[in-house]
């Protein structure tokens, strides 16, 4: 059991490491030779790197993140299968009941990862393209219907930070009407508000009707304060 135990410790680690891994940081660093934290909304993530650099490098840094999602899944799979056959895992072990909690929990160290990376003084994205790689992972219908919602509120209303927490909101419901296990209902829950807890600036913003539409830029106040000198 100790080994056991260890190899879910470790996999946690490794999730966690592969969610700090900074994308957007390095996207915007080595292309622009600037700190994206210091422009736009200060977030690494996709939509930042979108206003700064483009849709090209926009997308490639969407991807990645999704990506960063996928694999931390993946492992837990990965360990999963090796703990059916191997000699060291107990044969007693219930790997049908263990495997949602460690899926949902190697999610959301994958998720903290992304918004508090290690890398970056545990600053970062807002963790919405990371989150859906994991779901597309978890279960691809729950993805898929959570980028369908996300699609239809952006094209109405051209916000990504609304399309967002929509998303964010829609999860848990998905989870249920898809039939997921208890752990991934909760994943949904808990995932999601954490989600719209790093949107707290955006959904400001919202409210004072002054969320950034798509091609639009954010102007933080350091910004601000530089444009009146």
């Amino acid at each position: 059991m100790a080994i056991w135990l260890s190899l879910c410790g470790a996999i946690l680690v490794v999730a966690y490491l592969l969610g700090s891994f900074p994308t957007g940081y390095i996207a915007v660093k080595q292309l622009k030779g600037i700190d994206i934290r210091e422009v736009g909304s200060g977030s690494t993530g996709a939509t930042n790197v979108l206003r700064t650099l483009g849709k090209v490098p926009g997308a490639f840094v969407l991807g990645i993140d999704c990506l960063k999602g996928v694999l931390a899944i993946a492992l837990v799979y990965a360990l999963f299968n090796y703990a059916a056959t191997s000699e060291f895992i107990p044969a007693n072990l219930d790997l049908k009941l263990w495997q949602p909690w460690i899926v949902i929990l190697v999610g959301l160290a994958n998720i903290l990862g992304h918004s508090k990376s290690i890398f970056l003084g545990f600053t970062g994205g807002k963790s919405v393209s990371t989150s859906l790689g994991i779901l597309l992972a978890m279960n691809w219908q729950v993805g898929l219907a959570t980028l369908g919602i996300f699609a239809v509120v952006v094209t109405i209303s051209r916000i990504v930070s609304l399309s967002s927490i929509t998303g964010a909101i829609a999860v848990s419901i998905f989870m249920a009407i898809f039939h997921q296990p208890l752990p991934y209902i909760l994943f949904g829950i808990l995932g999601g508000f954490y989600v719209i807890i790093r949107h707290r600036s955006n959904i400001e913003r919202l409210l004072a009707g002054t969320e950034p539409k798509i091609g639009q830029q954010v102007v933080t106040e350091a910004e601000k304060t530089e444009q009146t000198v």
